[in-house]
């Protein structure tokens, strides 16, 4: 059986009926929010409340119809079987494919690992590339090996601890395969506070509404979005930050 673990529902119907196989989406953004309960379901439960909250949704069980029998369906994976993960190289991606390799690792059984890499500038990933385009990447997937799988599974929780310089201990060794972990482990690096000091995307955000003399979010997040492409955040993200600085600016 081919499993695509696939970033989003936007991939999803980019690929949908095109490529053969069963499609799992990471209906998540922990990229944002508490993530260091170690107990999957106290886990879900601590997301579901966090996202309810923080995006507006009154209805935490949501979380419980859409995201987890998405992850669920990683811990049933039998032994043998094709997974391909299609993340992008950003830090949003890398995060939800790190707790998806987790959840693979977990599961126990041998599979044939692949990642699937966009061929597209990062600012735009899949989603600026043509069906033809993303049946050529999955063509040039690239294999992860038994060790490599072991070590990238390790990511997650060190992730969960912040535990920044054992992160980029682990990904040394595979840096020639992939170089990109290194640069999203620094830029999860650089977003944090330091003293008195903003992560870098608040500090980013405070001097682009600066050059462009605004408030206004829609043309400060296109030149967020252009600027810290490696972040990934999408419009939600990016606002909660902008309204947090503008409510104390």
């Amino acid at each position: 059986m081919t499993y695509h673990i696939l970033n989003g529902d936007a991939l999803k119907s980019q690929l949908e009926g095109k490529i053969n196989g069963q499609l799992i989406i990471a209906r998540e953004c922990l990229v944002d929010g508490p993530v260091a309960s170690t107990n999957l379901s106290s886990f879900y439960e601590e997301r579901a409340q966090f996202l309810s909250t923080a995006y507006g949704d009154s209805d935490p069980g949501k979380y419980y119809e859409k995201v987890v029998p998405e992850f669920e369906q990683l811990q049933q994976i039998e032994a043998g079987a094709e997974v391909n993960l299609w993340f992008e190289e950003d830090l949003f991606c890398q995060v939800n494919c790190w707790f998806v390799l987790y959840l693979l690792k977990e599961n126990g059984v041998d599979i044939q690992l692949s990642w699937v890499l966009p061929t597209a500038d990062i600012q735009y990933g899949f989603g600026g590339m043509s069906g033809g385009d993303l049946l050529n990447a999955y063509e040039n997937r690239k294999a992860i090996s038994k060790h490599a799988f072991t070590e990238l599974s390790r990511l997650w929780p060190l992730y969960q601890k912040n535990e920044i310089d054992a992160m980029q201990a682990v990904v040394a060794t595979l840096n020639i395969d992939f170089p990109f972990l290194s640069r999203a482990i620094t830029a999860h690096r650089d977003r944090l506070p330091q003293g008195n000091k903003l992560g870098r995307p608040k500090q980013a955000l405070l001097q682009i509404m600066q050059e462009l003399g605004t408030r206004e979010f829609g043309p400060v997040f296109q030149a967020f979005h252009r600027q810290e492409s490696i972040y990934g955040f999408g419009d939600l993200q990016v606002k909660r930050m902008f309204d947090e600085l503008v409510a104390t600016s």
